[in-house]
């Protein structure tokens, strides 16, 4: 056991020297922060299937940026811009509810992507890496994609807490209020899919709607107060990603699998020692959080 820890740790120890798997850090690092940010309004506002649908529409996107050849973060993030511009208008109006209307752009991405892979063999080899992702090959550019989106949704939320905050309360009440909420719904269906995107190639799109709503369901265990909640939600982000590099590098398990199973387990130990299950109160109308 003794020779087995040495060889680990020595093993942990070759591979920080390796430039891949220092952007593997830096990566999952980024992707706690934002998917945390992330998770807490998808969480709060009860859309959690919003992120399958967007994560689907992003896949779709960058399987056909590899049948047109071409680069696949833009083309991904185009389809779930539009995806989220498509949800944006069918809630506010009306037209379907809310929930529907994710169910149908969901099926739509899911018939692109199927479409995709049966007409196009040689995109299945290739589109495998977006469903499941590929931490130790993140490169330079797509850390500056993570980089970016996390300091878009990061300054978000500091800039506009307030509205926010009234937007995931109640778009009504925000809109009686004086706030834009329908402009700031529609930046927070921006924001989480280019939050999707930005992680598509690391995590992979079947794998992140899972890194963004356990680590903040995970701190919705534990607190009421919004801010801690934003905190909570991005240190056990954090914690599942690297937790789940380094399982997945000494075991050599699929990394985006790790991370998404470390996220699991951390949801169900803050579900089994959780304070608000002793006092046995509700989300809504809590003080602590709005």
């Amino acid at each position: 056991m003794a020779n087995f820890g040495k060889g680990q740790r020595k093993k942990m120890l070759e591979l920080i020297g390796y430039d891949f798997f220092q952007r593997a850090l830096v990566a999952v690092v980024l992707t706690g922060i934002c998917c945390g940010l992330v998770g807490v309004w998808i969480l709060l506002m009860k859309i959690s299937f919003i992120t399958v649908a967007i994560s689907h529409a992003a896949l779709a996107g960058g399987l056909l940026a590899l049948v047109w050849h071409r680069p696949v973060v833009p083309v991904a993030m185009i389809f779930s811009v539009v995806t989220a511009g498509l949800l944006a208008p069918l809630s506010e109006r009306g037209r379907l509810h809310p929930e529907s209307s994710i169910g149908v752009m969901f099926a739509t991405a899911l018939g692109v992507v199927f479409l995709v892979m049966g007409v196009v063999p040689e995109a299945r080899t290739q589109g495998l890496s977006l469903l499941w992702g590929s931490l130790l090959t993140v490169e330079k550019m797509d850390l500056f994609v993570l980089a970016g989106t996390t300091l878009v949704t990061a300054g978000l939320v500091l800039a506009c807490f307030k509205e926010i905050q009234a937007v995931i309360f109640s778009r009504e009440l925000a809109r009686a209020s004086g706030i834009a909420a329908g402009v700031f719904f529609f930046l927070i269906l921006f924001l989480s899919g280019a939050v999707v995107t930005a992680c598509l190639k690391s995590i992979g799109g079947l794998l992140v709607f899972s890194l963004i709503l356990n680590p903040a369901a995970a701190a919705y265990q534990i607190t009421y107060n919004l801010k801690k909640m934003y905190a909570l939600s991005c240190l056990l982000a954090i914690l599942s990603g690297v937790a789940g590099l380094v399982i997945a590098s000494l075991a050599n398990w699929p990394a985006g699998a790790c991370v998404v199973l470390v996220s699991s387990f951390i949801f169900f130990v803050a579900l089994a020692v959780c304070p608000k299950k002793r006092r046995g109160k509700n989300y809504v109308g809590e003080k602590g959080l709005f």
